[in-house]
């Protein structure tokens, strides 16, 4: 099964220019924890809630700020006709738990491991692709009892 078959179409997403609050509020619309930006329909970031947390309302740069401000630049993307296997050990590998879908650049969708997760038959792969996203690839910041 290709990823087109089972990825999200119809994705909403934000401009580097636009302000972090205009993705907050596509965020809560659409119940979901991250937003692909977009230059000229094509993706040239991600920007998520935790983007928005440390990167903007930790440095009180407020909702006006800028989402090229926050955004990840590193985007890990596949195509629509990606197997929906390898798109699973993408996401495990690279520790993301949701893949814009790009055809010739262009955005088309966005693969989540929910929508893994809804066929059955690769219940185990986005199983597998979500434990190793949620192992920690560094140190804890959190103190430690004496």
């Amino acid at each position: 099964m290709n990823v087109q078959e089972i990825m999200t179409k119809n994705v909403r997403s934000v401009a580097p220019s636009d302000p972090v609050k205009k993705a907050a509020e596509i965020m809560e619309s659409v119940d979901c924890g991250s937003v692909p930006v977009t230059d000229q329909g094509r993706v040239v970031g991600m920007l998520t809630d935790r983007d928005i947390v440390i990167k903007a309302v930790a440095r009180n740069q407020g909702p006006d700020a800028k989402v090229e401000q926050c955004m990840t630049t590193q985007v890990v993307t596949v195509k629509p006709s990606t197997d929906a296997r390898e798109a699973a050990d993408i996401m495990a590998e690279n520790q993301v738990r949701r893949l814009p879908v790009v055809d010739q650049g262009a955005l088309t969708g966005i693969l989540a491991i929910a929508d893994l997760a809804r066929v059955h038959i690769y219940v185990s792969e986005s199983g597998a692709a979500l434990s190793q996203i949620s192992k920690p690839n560094r140190q804890s910041n959190s103190v430690s009892p004496h």
